[in-house]
């Protein structure tokens, strides 16, 4: 062994002839070839963008699939309120052998003159219907919202003959806050109001409730953008200004309540987004005493439109 001098790599297989090699057959140079522009992170599979946004497709189809299912109004007394409110409802749930009150008298009552279906059910299933809540006996089922589409708003607003005023919502997820909103625009001439898709309340029995009815008397219509949509309607001549606690001007300032106008009313926490910040005309705020914290944005908006509805009748311009 020592004295074989032929190395053991050098060894040909039978049948082959000197120098030939065994070729990739092209695949080599096949790897070598783009693949083409590299997906974005979200579309690839594995990446964490990608199942972020997975997480958020499901979460907004479990949110659009929750509304558009029927509501239900729990209790005697958000019963008894939302039926004087004019709520539309479908259906009033009594629990088999209630006790009785005057509470439970009037729900029934009401639900009879409007024509509302009645139905006695057992306590085991109203509980089921109103995800264990303390419904008391009573359940009023409420229908999904029907939104408007913005460009409504607008032919609403003209044939009303009254110079435009629209309130657009910021990313309120309160929905007592949005029903109290839109009780607010119906009171002070507004002739509808805006909600974005995303990060936003929604028409919810609370917030039926809230608004005392009014939302049935107002259009309500929601924006795939917000920030576009508040464009579009500068670009039609309206004027965009916002509620904020440093804004340009002050409510005693705001000249432009005369004029065709939409106010954006931002979050409870974080107040107007940046983008639909730079898209207002002008922002306003609230002068208030020392020590005193801001005001919510349904208290916001009733002060704010008020004083535009003031200074819309000094003009005449209602």
């Amino acid at each position: 062994m020592a004295g074989n001098s032929r190395r053991q790599g050098a060894i040909r297989k039978p049948g082959t002839k000197k120098g030939q090699v065994v070729g990739s057959g092209g695949q080599r140079r096949k790897g070598l070839e783009g693949k083409g522009p590299t997906p974005k992170a979200e579309d690839r599979p594995g990446h964490k963008a990608y199942r972020m946004a997975n997480a958020r497709d499901r979460k907004e189809q479990a949110r659009q699939k929750k509304a558009d299912k029927p509501e239900l109004i729990a209790g005697r007394n958000p019963v008894v309120e939302a039926l004087r409110a004019d709520v539309p409802a479908t259906a009033l749930y009594v629990a088999i052998n209630i006790e009785i009150d005057d509470r439970v008298n009037e729900a029934v009552r009401l639900a009879g003159d409007k024509g509302i279906s009645i139905l006695e059910i057992p306590r085991e299933e109203l509980d089921r219907k109103t995800n264990r809540a303390m419904h008391q006996g009573l359940g009023l089922q409420v229908p999904p919202f029907v939104y408007a589409d913005p460009r409504d708003l607008m032919a609403v607003a003209k044939d009303s003959g009254q110079t435009p005023l629209f309130v657009a919502l910021d990313g309120v997820t309160d929905p007592r806050n949005l029903g109290a909103v839109i009780r607010s625009a119906a009171a002070f001439g507004a002739q509808g109001v805006l909600l974005p898709e995303r990060r936003s309340a929604g028409m919810t029995a609370v917030a039926w409730r809230t608004s005392a009815g009014t939302a049935a008397k107002l259009p309500i219509a929601v924006a795939t953008n917000l920030t576009r949509q508040l464009k579009a309607w500068k670009d039609e001549g309206l004027m965009v200004v916002g509620l904020d606690a440093d804004g340009s001007v002050d409510i005693d300032e705001l000249d432009l309540a005369a004029d065709p106008l939409v106010i954006v009313l931002g979050s409870e926490g974080r107040g107007l987004s940046r983008l639909v910040r730079e898209t207002c005309d002008a922002t306003v705020s609230i002068p208030m005493a020392a020590g005193v914290e801001s005001l919510n944005a349904s208290v916001a908006a009733g002060v704010l439109l008020a004083e535009v509805a003031r200074r819309r009748r000094l003009a005449g311009r209602v």
